[in-house]
């Protein structure tokens, strides 16, 4: 009896407190509101906070998070690369899909470009960064699958198509940052993604 409650785990401690600010500032963000505008409030849960935790929790630079230009020369190609294959399949699927057209083409208007910029700079950095490179140090390579899960999780709300497909999108995007060492790239695709995305669906939605 005495060793009923014996375990034996060891735990690495940076791995939990990723794992468990990762999922707390993800729900946060969905049941809460920090300020009336919401792409400020994911500005500051998602990149501010992991930053803050970096360097006073963590005492470690951001850069081994990603947070740097990294190759940027590599980061340039994949992203035009990725940029030119998703283009004409988003203008498809966009156009085709009426939940698509439902739940994006509302948004698009002159600010939609700077709206997506702020909503996605965070949210990167925390998947592609924070989690990703975090993870890389206890998992290696397996990081990039265990950081594209919680992305696919997050998307349950939006249309259907578009959230089955971001397992293997978030993985792909994982992959540009750890080729890169840099969550820069992937932000870059993802702005380009989401506000083309909108674009698309609002022109199908025109009389």
């Amino acid at each position: 009896m005495r060793n009923l409650f014996r375990f034996d785990l060891k735990f690495d401690r940076e791995a939990v407190a990723i794992t468990i600010l990762t999922t707390l500032l993800l729900m946060i963000d969905h049941y809460e509101r920090l300020t009336p505008i919401k792409v400020i409030d994911r500005v500051a849960l998602y990149l501010i906070i992991p930053l803050l935790v970096i360097i006073l929790v963590f005492r470690k630079s951001p850069r081994e998070y990603g947070f740097q230009v990294g190759d940027w020369k590599a980061g340039l190609l994949l992203t035009a690369i990725v940029i030119a294959i998703a283009a004409p399949i988003l203008w498809f699927v966009a156009r085709a899909d009426a939940n698509m057209i439902e739940y994006y083409a509302d948004n698009w208007g002159p600010a939609a470009p700077l709206i997506t910029f702020l909503d996605l700079i965070g949210w990167e950095f925390l998947f592609r960064g924070f989690l990703l490179f975090g993870y890389a140090r206890v998992f290696g390579a397996n990081a990039l699958w265990l950081a594209a899960v919680p992305f696919a999780l997050a998307h349950i709300s939006k249309p259907a198509v578009e959230t089955y497909s971001t397992i293997f999108g978030g993985f792909l995007f994982g992959l540009v940052a750890w080729r890169t060492k840099s969550f820069v790239y992937p932000f870059l695709i993802h702005w380009f993604i989401s506000t083309f995305t909108i674009f698309a669906a609002a022109s199908a939605a025109l009389p």
